[in-house]
């Protein structure tokens, strides 16, 4: 039974915690400023009923009085409202982290590799990660399908969250600024402490289209409401933005070319995305492509066949054999580095038979000797081909 190590596995299993753990705070913050917020507004309308009531030359009717606190009550039963889905949402997520963590202590369980326990956990994680790939990858419907037959999975992906990056990224791919802002204003405490410049990008995004569609005007409107106060951190690429309303962005010769780029629209989405990652706590790739990299490095070597072959060279019968040199994993394994191995797993003295496959000379000896092969031949234990023994070469594995 081969030893098996939990912790290998949870150290790959960071984001499956942290994700819930971010929306958690993200909702405790929300609802302490709306608490903040409407405990201020009470205390006013309260003092000012107060007042009102009590001053003798107000000339405030009872019925005035009733009207103040009926908005208070209302504006209470309204906080009341608010705050009860919160504590719906937060006790979803803390529900979420118990399942999961419930799912990282499996592995505590789990005595070799080669039991089923581990075969158990390790399709659940193989259906998590596909999840997370085909949602990160556009293909939401068919995780819907994949977690519809698999409902264990469900608690453990974070699709909600990738669909809203998928939501929020599309509609910046597609010239609209909206979604991205309204993000950027639920979480600007977040974007400023992390000194993040997305939201002032999206704005002056927003300024260079006015510009672009001949509204001067409005463009220096907007600039002076959204950039000019961010002129402590941002100021030459405010004074670069105002060189603009001179020149026509459609002349060839135009210096400013780079900012009335609409290529700029795919960098903003390209940088929404790696903050929205970092926010929540999400690696860069998905996890799928992660463990398969990781994997494919272990197995790559110099002698594999790499980028430069067909796929009608990559489909024989050697390369149906290695991962590296399949037509799927291919690509994904060219910018790999090889592996490194510090402990040599060939048997000794490796000899290589007529048809390239190598084993190890005693070892083969053996085999030809128990199957019966003929003096002086040596027997290949895949397809029973026999050969001469001085057709054998040594090879030396580097």
């Amino acid at each position: 039974m081969a030893k098996f190590d939990p912790e290998n596995h949870v150290l790959f299993e960071k984001p499956l915690l942290r994700v819930p753990q971010q929306l958690m705070r993200q909702t405790f913050k929300a609802s302490q400023k709306l608490i903040e917020r409407e405990t201020a507004y009470i205390g006013t309308a309260v003092n000012n009923a107060l007042a009102g009531a009590m001053a003798a030359d107000a000339g405030e009717s009872p019925d005035e009085t009733l009207k103040r606190l009926d908005a208070m009550i209302e504006r209470m039963q309204g906080l009341k409202r608010k705050l009860a889905t919160m504590h719906d949402e937060e006790r979803s997520l803390v529900d979420r982290s118990r399942k999961r963590i419930g799912h990282l202590e499996e592995l505590y369980a789990i005595p070799a590799v080669d039991g089923p326990e581990y075969e158990r956990w390790s399709r659940v994680r193989l259906n998590r990660l596909l999840v997370d790939y085909l949602v990160r990858s556009g293909y939401s419907a068919t995780a819907e399908v994949l977690m519809a037959r698999k409902p264990d999975v469900g608690d453990l992906s974070d699709v909600e969250v990738l669909e809203q990056c998928n939501s929020i990224e599309t509609s910046l791919r597609n010239t609209r600024a909206t979604e991205c802002l309204a993000w950027c204003q639920e979480n600007k405490a977040y974007l400023r402490k992390a000194k993040n410049g997305l939201e002032f990008d999206v704005r002056l995004q927003q300024y260079i289209e006015l510009v672009r569609r001949g509204r001067p005007q409005e463009a220096i409107a907007y600039s002076t409401k959204y950039l000019v106060p961010s002129a402590d951190t941002n100021l030459p690429a405010i004074m670069r933005a105002s060189g603009m309303l001179v020149f026509d962005p459609n002349d060839d010769e135009c210096p400013y070319g780079d900012l009335f780029s609409s290529e700029r629209w795919n960098t903003l989405a390209d940088s929404f995305v790696q903050t929205y990652r970092e926010f929540h706590g999400l690696p860069a790739n998905s996890l799928l492509q992660i463990a398969l990299s990781a994997g494919l490095s272990a197995l790559k070597t110099p002698s594999c066949k790499i980028g430069t072959h067909s796929i009608a060279s990559l489909n024989t019968s050697s390369a149906s054999l290695c991962p590296i040199c399949s037509p799927e994993l291919n690509e994904l394994a060219q910018p790999l580095p090889y592996a490194h191995h510090v402990r040599s797993s060939v048997d000794p003295d490796p000899v290589m038979m007529p048809n390239g496959r190598i084993y190890g000379r005693k070892l083969l000896r053996e085999f030809s000797d128990k199957s019966g092969a003929a003096p002086g031949k040596l027997r290949e234990p895949a397809t029973g081909e026999e050969w001469d023994e001085d057709c054998i070469r040594r090879v030396f594995p580097s």
